[in-house]
């Protein structure tokens, strides 16, 4: 299961260090409206439900600490090869067509030790920032 804080369900971006620094710094900024999960990895594994949209999420930051509130703005299961470029794009990484977003999700999966093939179910999840906490707020 996924961590709590603040009696909402965790999101955590990325992995540990500069690679979730920088993804929550573009949340933080607007720029990355979207995430990209899998169904099976992120969930089934977790035994964790999909969000629901109006859920609202904790995003932690790289220390561990509650840097907003997020919203989820819409929810999608899909096949990896029919994820739409509007999504890429809106996951705000600087992709810079969909077979730039498919290699780099394909690799990233792939160091996390899973194989991702054009059928696998991904969990496209949109959200908007509802607040920030500033530095020192826990």
């Amino acid at each position: 299961m996924w961590g709590r804080k603040n009696g909402l369900r965790v999101v955590e971006l990325g992995l540990p260090g500069e690679m979730r620094t920088t993804l929550t710094d573009l949340v933080l900024a607007g720029a990355k409206r979207a995430t990209a999960g899998l169904l099976e990895l992120d969930y089934e594994r977790e035994c964790e439900e999909l969000e629901h949209v109006g859920e609202r999420l904790a995003l932690v930051g790289d220390s561990g600490d509650q840097v907003a509130t997020l919203e989820v703005t819409e929810v999608r299961l899909m096949p990896f090869a029919e994820v739409p470029w509007e999504f890429a794009q809106a996951e705000g990484e600087g992709f810079r067509d969909i077979g730039h977003w498919r290699e780099a999700h394909r690799d990233y999966w792939r160091e996390e030790g899973y194989e991702v093939d054009d059928s696998t179910t991904v969990v496209c999840l949109s959200f908007r920032v509802v607040g920030q906490r500033s530095s020192g707020e826990t």
